[in-house]
């Protein structure tokens, strides 16, 4: 009798007993979480992540390629260098970077508060009656990459601010005609 209430597999030499449907159905519905787990959620995983890098890498390909200013901050990591501290609030911004073996340049171009321009002035060690007026600092070469036009209609303002190497030297034009917003134009230069 004892022999009678042990289970089956316990006796290799006899057949086992046929499966019940619903142990069945439920085998089978945890053999195809499993596969879903172990196989489409790393794969659904993978697609996503190779296309937030091909969108990534589209970006970075058009900042790159850019010939001219892009519409855009500049990267935290071009501010730090070129020390061009764009303040808050800041917009209409844009910005090109070039570089070459024997100069670094970086062209911002901002719209600000008179506030905003006073702690950009400020952060880079300069202070705003430093600006002379009808002075445009920007040569001829920066504003024929940049196609910056300095003649129209407006309160012209520049200065320099040459420092020691390796910290950049900025040239900065600002134009006041817009009460209470100056446009501002800086072209930061470096040496590699």
């Amino acid at each position: 009798m004892t022999g009678d209430l042990l289970p089956q597999t316990r006796f290799p030499g006899r057949p086992r007993p046929p499966e019940d449907r619903r142990h069945m159905i439920r085998r089978r519905a945890l053999t195809l979480l499993t596969i879903v787990l172990l196989i489409g959620v790393p794969a659904g995983y993978l697609v996503i992540s190779a296309n937030q890098s091909r969108a990534s890498g589209k970006d970075k390909e058009a900042r790159y390629s850019a010939n001219s200013l892009t519409q855009g901050w500049p990267t935290k990591l071009q501010r730090r260098l070129y020390q061009v501290p764009v303040p808050h609030p800041a917009w209409w911004v844009a910005s090109y970077e070039t570089n070459n073996w024997k100069t670094s340049r970086l062209y911002v171009e901002f719209e600000t508060t008179d506030a905003g321009l006073s702690a950009f002035l400020t952060s880079m060690g300069v202070q705003q009656d430093e600006l002379k007026r009808d002075e445009i600092t920007i040569g001829d070469r920066d504003r024929e990459v940049t196609g910056w036009k300095f003649d129209r209609p407006g309160l012209w303002y520049g200065l320099v601010n040459e420092q020691k190497e390796p910290a950049p030297t900025h040239d900065v034009v600002v134009n006041h005609g817009k009460p209470g917003f100056p446009k501002v134009y800086v072209v930061s230069r470096t040496v590699p």
